[in-house]
């Protein structure tokens, strides 16, 4: 059937966007997941959001914990760092900006490159100059050499004779000229210790398999483009450059030619407020849209989700597809905050069905759950129940925890009938 002839149901829009997110199939709990599947989710998804909070395992982690359960940190680590025994480098990860600070497949290392090369030329938007000041060539020079000379190095290895100012962004400069180098692709992200970035010479960092021809602005926008649309499945033509935090506005004339190109079909889908809009979808989905119809592939996953989840990185999609508003309140004020400090999406099969806000003790093994919440409309029942006590169960399992307490909930009757599954917790 043509797609563009017929109004998709809600349902089938929804799975969509879970499964080629990696979000639809059961969690496999007798197979551990292996380094290739690991790299397939990343590849699949596009990159990792790196973020720094650590109230339970940090984002870019829990993102393959929603997608694989239990599976090897240190299996992730060696695709981003690769083997530091000595066995060759043998990474196919790398770290730069992509959405926000991401871990990216190196097979996507040339798509950068113009990247790298604006901050070459133009310097740090938020530092407008100070890489051409004569003195700060010169550190940054010295860094270089100093790093072909003794290896790696982090920017705590350097001393700072200067006055400590205080706020965040005001660095020292040796962390600063670091920073540059590594925008420009001087320097690299080699390894990280208790996450601190171990930094060195490119040449010694990127495998030689890898591309480095850099390709023009058109092709490279034209790829993150193609490759955005791919990792969302479906969505409005203003939300694709979203996922790569791309302005909407840059993005626009090539969304049209690639919807002339008949490579961005427009499909109608009745979303969450029961109106038939238009979306997009990439032509080479076309295929797995109308196995979906056909309800010969379901959602049938139940787990947790970061609140830096690349599902949500489209905006307003969660309230078009699931009337779930995701927001994270880490920043704002407590006294400002509505469901709590990081709080992780339920999802449910094809529905996102309430939210917790966890927070690990790791010295007692001990995971707390602040807040637990329903969302309004959905009923409790002995199958969701068990199916979110089976996620936390695998939640606790990755985090070490051996007991849970819960320590609000609305309504009551969740906390109740989840704590009913377990022993041993409070």
């Amino acid at each position: 059937m043509n797609p563009t002839n017929r109004v998709y149901p809600l349902d089938v829009i929804r799975t969509l966007a879970l499964h080629v997110q990696g979000l639809t199939t059961k969690l496999d709990i007798k197979n551990k997941p292996t380094s290739e599947m690991i790299y397939n989710i990343i590849k699949c998804i596009g990159c990792l959001q790196i973020d720094t909070l650590s109230v339970v395992q940090r984002s870019q982690y829990l993102v393959l914990w929603s997608r694989l359960g239990q599976y090897n940190i240190d299996d992730s680590d060696k695709l981003l760092f690769g083997d530091q025994a000595g066995n060759g480098n043998n990474r196919r990860l790398f770290e730069y900006w992509l959405h926000g600070a991401s871990i990216i497949p190196l097979d996507g290392y040339r798509y950068r490159l113009p990247v790298m090369r604006k901050y070459k030329e133009q310097g740090d938007k938020w530092n407008q100059g100070w890489s051409k000041k004569k003195e700060n060539v010169a550190l940054m020079n010295n860094i270089l050499e100093r790093i072909k000379r003794d290896g790696p190095i982090r920017s705590a290895d350097f001393e700072n004779d200067g006055p400590k100012r205080g706020s965040w962004w005001d660095w020292k400069p040796a962390k600063q000229a670091l920073e540059q180098l590594y925008n420009r692709g001087d320097l690299m992200i080699a390894n990280r210790i208790n996450f601190q970035r171990i930094y060195d010479l490119r040449e010694r960092v990127l495998p030689d398999w890898v591309n480095t021809s850099e390709p023009s602005s058109d092709e490279t926008i034209r790829y993150l483009l193609e490759s955005a649309l791919l990792s969302l499945g479906v969505c409005q033509k203003s939300q694709i450059a979203d996922y790569t935090h791309m302005r909407r506005t840059k993005a626009n004339s090539f969304i049209e030619n690639l919807i002339a190109d008949a490579v961005f079909i427009k499909i109608q889908a009745c979303l969450s407020d029961h109106k038939a809009h238009e979306l997009l979808i990439h032509r080479d989905n076309i295929s797995l849209l109308e196995r979906i119809a056909d309800r010969e592939l379901k959602a049938r996953r139940t787990t947790f989700l970061s609140p830096f989840d690349s599902l949500f990185w489209a905006k307003g999609r969660d309230v078009q597809l699931w009337n779930f508003s995701q927001v994270l309140e880490a920043y704002k004020p407590e006294s400002s905050r509505k469901w709590g400090y990081f709080c992780l999406p339920i999802l449910y099969h094809d529905k996102l069905v309430g939210r917790f806000d966890p927070k690990l003790n790791r010295k007692t093994n001990t995971l707390h759950i602040k807040a637990l919440y329903l969302e309004p409309n959905i009923q409790l029942d002995e199958k969701l129940v068990n199916a979110v006590a089976g996620a936390m169960r695998d939640f606790m399992k990755f985090h070490n925890a051996t007991d849970l307490i819960i320590e609000r909930s609305e309504p009551l009757e969740f906390r109740n009938q989840l704590l009913s599954n377990f022993t041993s917790i409070r």
